[in-house]
This record gives C-alpha cells, sequence and structure tokens, in this order.
C-alpha cells in the first residue's frame, strides 16, 4: 500500500495521511494467480483481439462470454443511464484483467466496456476459465480477494465522490488518473494523463464544460499544465491538499 504523507515545519502547510490506492487497484496478472500447468493451458486457447478506440468489448445487460487481459491500450467500464449518459466506473490498463465477475454471478454484465485507444486484449473463453476455477482452489480464492478489493475501490470512490464538490472531485480523478497513466518505470512527474475530456467529465460525474472551467482554473494556478488532451501534474501536493481537508 502507498500512502502519501507530505509533512512540513510549522511555517507551511501540514498535509494529512492520503492514501490514493483506496482509489486505484493496483495492477496484476491473472497469470500471477496460475500455476504452470494452468498458465500452458489458456495459453493453448486464449487469442488476440484488436478494438479501434471507441469500439464496445462487451455492452451492458450482456452476458460475459469470457476473460479480458490487456495487452496494450485503456478499456473504460461505465454504467449508462435512461437519458444516455455515461458514468465511468473504472479504467483498466496493460495487464489488468476483467469480466470475470459477472461469470462467477452468472448475471449479465453491469458494466460497459469501452477502448479508450487501440486497445490489444487477449480473450479467455468463459468455458475454459471455468473449467480451471473449479479445479483451481487457489485461483478461486485469488479471484475472491481480486473482487473485494476491486468493490472496496469502487465504493471508496462513490462514497468520497458523493462527498466532494466539484473541485475536489477533479483534483482526486487527477491524482487518479496520474496513477492509471504511470508506467512502473515512469517518474510520476512526467506522467502524460491522455483523456478527452467527455471522458474525463464522466469519470468525475460532471459536465463537461464545468471540468473544462476547473482545469482552466487549475492550470492558471500553475497546478496543472495541458495540450490538447495531454495533462501534466506539476504540483501533486495542491491537489493532496485539496481532497485531504475533508
Amino acid at each position: 500500500m502507498t500512502i502519501v504523507n507530505f509533512a512540513f515545519n510549522k511555517d507551511l502547510y501540514t498535509y494529512k495521511m492520503f492514501d490514493i490506492e483506496k482509489y486505484h487497484l493496483k495492477s496484476s496478472s491473472l497469470f500471477d494467480f496460475l500455476s504452470n500447468e494452468e498458465t500452458e493451458m489458456i495459453k493453448s486457447r486464449m487469442t488476440r483481439k484488436e478494438y479501434v478506440k471507441g469500439e464496445y468489448l462487451f455492452k451492458q445487460a450482456s452476458y460475459s462470454k469470457g476473460i479480458y487481459i490487456i495487452r496494450k491500450g485503456k478499456v473504460k467500464i461505465f454504467q449508462t443511464n435512461s437519458d444516455g449518459k455515461q458514468s465511468i466506473v473504472y479504467i483498466y490498463k496493460t495487464r489488468d484483467f476483467f469480466g470475470y465477475r459477472p461469470l462467477l454471478g452468472e448475471e449479465p454484465h453491469p458494466v460497459s466496456a469501452v477502448a479508450m485507444d487501440n486497445t490489444i486484449v487477449s480473450f479467455i473463453p468463459a468455458d475454459l476459465f471455468l473449467n480451471i476455477l473449479t479445479s483451481s482452489s487457489s485461483l478461486a480464492k485469488k479471484l475472491l480477494i481480486n473482487l473485494s478489493k476491486e468493490f472496496s475501490v469502487w465504493i471508496n470512490k462513490t462514497t468520497i465522490f458523493s462527498q466532494y464538490g466539484v473541485k475536489e472531485r477533479v483534483a482526486l480523478s487527477l491524482l487518479i488518473l496520474n496513477k492509471v497513466y504511470q508506467r512502473s518505470d515512469e517518474d510520476s512527474r512526467s506522467v502524460f494523463i491522455s483523456i478527452n475530456r467527455d471522458d474525463f467529465a464522466s469519470f468525475v460525474g460532471t459536465a463537461k464544460e464545468t471540468l473544462v472551467r476547473m482545469l482552466r482554473t487549475f492550470k492558471d494556478e500553475k497546478i496543472i499544465t495541458s495540450k490538447g488532451t495531454k495533462i501534466t501534474i506539476l504540483k501533486s501536493r495542491t491537489l493532496l491538499n485539496m481532497v485531504s481537508e475533508m
């Protein structure tokens, strides 16, 4: 667990301890949960699928046909209300796997999944996944742990976003997205958050116009810099202070 804690002398601000990992699920590989034999069995049958930006992997209320492992790109998971408005629940990135929750519950997908850029995934058929799950108590246990962590992240985000105003939600969203877009070998200060404003507004839960105004304010205050759809955080401490005050 990564805890960010900024403590300064009495003449400066004191930042409270803030755990960004409560709102961001650390990436893990499905193969980390499998034996060598199970890994080889899956790799012999899984297929490569490519999706262009904006293409659906699956739609809300459809039934799961298998498991997706992201090899390249990012996928947004969102719900759509009766007015057609999207609410992004989570963004998956390279190494993340998803789609198994409806299989375990024998229920339709509660969300839709769409490629945010040109995306490559490995697809594991449902029957193969369920057969291995039946014979592997270790995999079942680890998936339950993963489900619990995912649920906690989603609940934490939903809960705190219901308490925050727009300014604080945008600040926290920037910190979360900074983690999503950060590569393991990359300094967090050099991360480019490349997300269009419609998706960003959907992630924050506000109107696009409101988001744009808030980002402009952050830019004027030199908290962030932006060019096109790319955003870089310049003052993460300022953002942390905004969300640590509640």
